[in-house]
């Protein structure tokens, strides 16, 4: 099962759902370039308790609950026919 929408909404509805939700607000969020990842956190407040999630932008421009993993260094060769 893929984790990963490029809707923010539909994923949000996902994982917190909306019938059950008496509250539901932006809590933080992350768009600048001093961080290494874009996300929003999310917090929905039902009559069990609380619940707070964090959803991450991945480069390809899905939203998914876990980070986009890194990208370290790399090192390519092409081989050519001699």
């Amino acid at each position: 099962m893929s984790y990963r929408e490029y809707s923010l909404r539909a994923l949000v509805d996902r994982w917190l759902g909306h019938k059950d939700c008496v509250h539901m607000r932006i809590t933080n969020f992350s768009h600048g370039r001093s961080k290494p990842w874009r996300y929003v956190q999310v917090m929905a407040t039902r009559p069990s308790g609380t619940i707070e999630f964090v959803f991450f932008r991945h480069d390809d421009g899905s939203w998914g609950v876990f980070p986009p993993n890194d990208r370290g260094p790399m090192m390519t060769f092409s081989r050519t026919a001699a």
